[in-house]
């Protein structure tokens, strides 16, 4: 099974053009490297709940982002409507990544030194996580491969200081 699952990482499918989400949206190629720390924080808060909930599986991620992405397209034509999942587990995602969001936005608002992140970027890079996730994956309905690519990205011991030995040599 893990021969099979680096066999398709070497081999990936090329993507239909009718499965990239959100075709119609473009956005400018230096916005990812200029809020890299903000895309960073959603791949991070993604893997962080995907070790917290193991039933949570691609299409669970995506179903979270686009819902996320739609409400930060509304948001940002000025008004404000919200459509979480339906599934408890994406729904539980969208609130995770909704709360990371909004922790952002505080703190460029209290810190004016950094520059104020708007609701339009919050839904580019949403597309672009989106569409990134979608071409890591490999299109199965239960498949985890985007996520076990976020724990390659984010490994749980990082940043863990370990523990030192119980046995006491004398």
């Amino acid at each position: 099974m893990i021969a099979a699952h680096r066999w398709e990482e070497c081999h990936p499918k090329p993507l239909a053009e009718s499965e990239v989400p959100f075709p119609d949206v473009s956005f400018p190629s230096d916005l990812i490297h200029t809020r890299q720390d903000v895309l960073s924080g959603i791949g991070y808060t993604v893997a962080r709940f995907a070790a917290e909930q193991r039933s949570l599986n691609d299409p669970d991620v995506f179903a979270a982002v686009r819902a996320l992405a739609e409400t930060r397209r509304t948001l940002g034509s000025g008004i404000y409507y919200e459509k979480p999942p339906e599934i408890p587990v994406a729904a539980g995602l969208y609130a995770a990544l909704a709360s990371f969001l909004d922790q952002e936005k505080k703190h460029a608002a209290e810190h004016p030194e950094f520059p104020a992140i708007k609701d339009i970027e919050i839904f580019h890079l949403l597309v672009f996580f989106a569409r990134f996730a979608r071409l890591r994956s490999n299109g199965r309905p239960r498949t985890r491969a985007f996520i076990a690519f976020l724990h390659s990205q984010f490994p749980a011991e990082a940043g863990v200081a370990k523990e030192e030995p119980r046995i006491i040599v004398p």
